[in-house]
């Protein structure tokens, strides 16, 4: 393998919607190069449908401290306060600034940027009355707002390709199809990076003053997920198995509604504009288990809801699925459509074009005439990387900065999503947060200087890729991966116990075990991917491991982390982020860190500006 050498100012490691936006902001300042294991408008941002968060106020009266509330809220309080209010101020901002880049959304009649419902996104009811007989309008203190920007249901596609547009205009180099295989770190410092290239199978040094991780998530720990194969936690698995935590790795959001066994996502814009869920009886559980908001609860509520109704016999057909209906005659029925006035069919096709043709393609269906089959899929790590609100990668849970390294997106947790994240907070956390790292990464860049790396920075990737090349082929990598994702989604998915999660830290400790003796049945280098693919595996099995540890010592429920051993969400005890570090292999340790909670001045007392409280839809 020929040792090839690079160095630019800023390496951004990822070309998702984080990644071209933090290197959108760096190129402006400095040399910047994006280095891609996929084509960058490949990336899963693509697949995001149903809109980008942003308190406009187009449609109806909102701020962005309603977002900021239902934020927290949703995240059930373990969401970090002050920088969930920058992702909810600066959102406006962001969504100008993509409007301004060409992203083309959705409009009014009036040409303003048209604003849908979603889940948990809510604003104080005007006709609130404590004393109303419970189920009316005017019982409820909260209802559901317009606040999701769109672009049909197909909004992360489009700004995927309105941010390559622009990251080609600015002339930011690409590395497409490198996969990144370690980080290079001197003395607690991040100097670079070490990747593959997949077409010659030639190792590449990526010298540079900032690096800016930018991966994506790891859905694919689990059986059934609605993230893409490439979806492995490259960045976080790297970090750990460098000694840097992981925060919050217990907190994995099921979204509700996945085509049944695929995992395909049905977007959330189905319910926000006006889908309704059923149980075999014909039921709209959710009235039950989310009185106030309904099937526009949030999503593990959502999640668990469905999942008791399969356990009470009430699946369709006995199955371990529920309806999604997005049927005219329904939204009708119901009164569910965002204005409450009558739809059709043209109308539903319209809105969510997408969604409709996964339902004809992967499930047989025309959801215009019948309902659609779901169930829970794994869909977005409310964990990673815990960094600052400006993207800096922290040490420990005291705070310390690695100097160099940044992460945003999936990849980071900042903690805007706490314990469980609202339906498109996820692409303005990308834009927010990818600016602001993009913007310290480059004044980094601008103030250091370049630091040596080791004479042979990629000596650890050249054993770990030559030990798989050597070793036989005593078992299929696949098997591995598939006893990892079927113990992961049976004992550490929408709920867990003691029991369960104890079998799946034994189960994933044996296949590491087993995974140190892999080897690849193609010896070859050129675009040998059953090589990638066994590297991406022990990605994701150093994330098991992870994911597992951190389950096993929160013994509360809260977001999406529900411990049927331990029902109750515990505030004196776990109001508190969690890091675990891996000790060697096969051992961890676990600390913890405070939620940042902002305080205000109230009748001459100092009190929380979001109190804790029950959690309730």
């Amino acid at each position: 393998m020929i040792h090839n050498y690079h160095r630019f100012d800023c390496i951004v490691v990822g070309a998702g919607g984080a990644g071209m936006m933090a290197a959108l902001e760096t190129s402006r300042r400095v040399g910047t190069a994006v280095v891609s294991k996929l084509y960058p408008t490949r990336s899963h941002t693509g697949a995001a449908q149903g809109g980008i968060a942003a308190a406009l106020a187009n449609l109806e009266d909102d701020t962005w401290e309603n977002h900021a509330y239902d934020t927290i809220k949703g995240g059930d309080f373990l969401v970090d306060q002050g920088p969930a209010e920058v992702l909810c101020r600066e959102a406006v901002e962001c969504i100008i600034e993509l409007e301004h880049m060409g992203l083309p959304f959705d409009r009014t009649a009036a040409g303003r940027i048209s604003q849908r419902r979603f889940g948990g996104h809510t604003k104080p009811n005007p006709d609130y009355d404590p004393n109303a007989a419970p189920g009316t309008p005017n019982a409820r203190p909260r209802v559901p707002v317009m606040r999701s920007c769109h672009s049909a249901d197909r909004t992360g596609h489009m700004i995927l390709q309105t941010l390559y547009q622009q990251c080609i205009k600015q002339g930011v180099t690409f590395f497409d199809e490198f996969q990144m295989m370690d980080l290079i770190m001197v003395e607690g410092e991040c100097r670079g990076i070490v990747a593959i290239e997949i077409a010659t199978g030639q190792l590449h040094v990526f010298h540079a003053k900032s690096v800016v991780l930018a991966t994506g998530g790891f859905g694919r720990i689990w059986k059934v997920s609605s993230n893409a194969y490439a979806l492995t936690g490259d960045g976080p698995a790297i970090g750990y198995r460098r000694g840097l935590p992981l925060e919050d790795m217990e907190f994995y959001q099921f979204h509700p509604t996945g085509i049944y066994r695929l995992g395909i996502l049905l977007s959330e814009a189905c319910r926000g504009d006006g889908g309704v869920m059923f149980n075999d009886k014909g039921e709209r559980f959710m009235e039950v288990y989310a009185p106030n908001l309904k099937d526009l609860a949030s999503r593990d509520v959502c999640s668990r809801s469905i999942y008791q109704e399969v356990r009470a016999g009430r699946g369709v057909g006995g199955k371990d699925y529920v309806y999604l209906d997005i049927r005219a005659e329904t939204i009708n029925k119901y009164g569910t459509s965002p204005t409450g006035e009558k739809v059709d069919s043209h109308w539903v096709e319209k809105r969510l074009p997408d969604i409709i043709e996964f339902a004809r393609t992967y499930l047989g269906i025309d959801p215009i005439k019948e309902p659609m089959p779901i169930q829970p899929t794994a869909h977005y790590a409310m964990g990673g990387m815990p960094t600052d609100i400006d993207g800096r990668v922290l040490a420990n849970e005291s705070g310390a900065i690695v100097n160099g390294l940044y992460a945003a997106g999936e990849t980071a947790c900042v903690s805007v999503h706490g314990a469980n994240r609202l339906g498109t907070n996820s692409l303005v956390d990308l834009i927010v947060f990818g600016r602001r790292s993009g913007r310290h990464a480059a004044r980094h860049a601008m103030e250091a200087s370049f630091q040596p790396v080791p004479p042979k920075p990629e000596t650890a990737a050249k054993a770990e890729i030559e030990g798989l090349l050597s070793r036989p082929r005593k078992e299929p990598w696949a098997k591995i991966r598939d006893e990892m994702q079927r113990v992961m989604m049976d004992d550490c998915g929408v709920y867990r116990s003691a029991e369960g999660l104890e079998r799946a830290r034994q189960t994933i400790a044996d296949l590491r075990a087993r995974f140190r003796d892999l080897g690849v049945q193609d010896k070859g280098t050129v675009f040998n991917t059953g090589l990638l693919e066994v590297i991406e595996l022990g990605n994701l099995l150093d994330l098991a491991e992870a994911t597992v540890a951190s389950a096993q010592a929160r013994t509360e429920s809260r977001g999406g982390h529900a411990r049927e051993d331990f029902p109750n969400r515990d505030d004196a005890n776990f109001t508190k982020h969690s890091f675990v570090y891996r000790q060697g292999e096969g051992s961890t340790r676990i600390a913890y860190k405070d939620v940042d909670t902002i305080y205000i001045e109230k009748d001459g007392q100092r009190v929380p500006k979001y109190p804790l409280e029950v959690r309730k839809y």
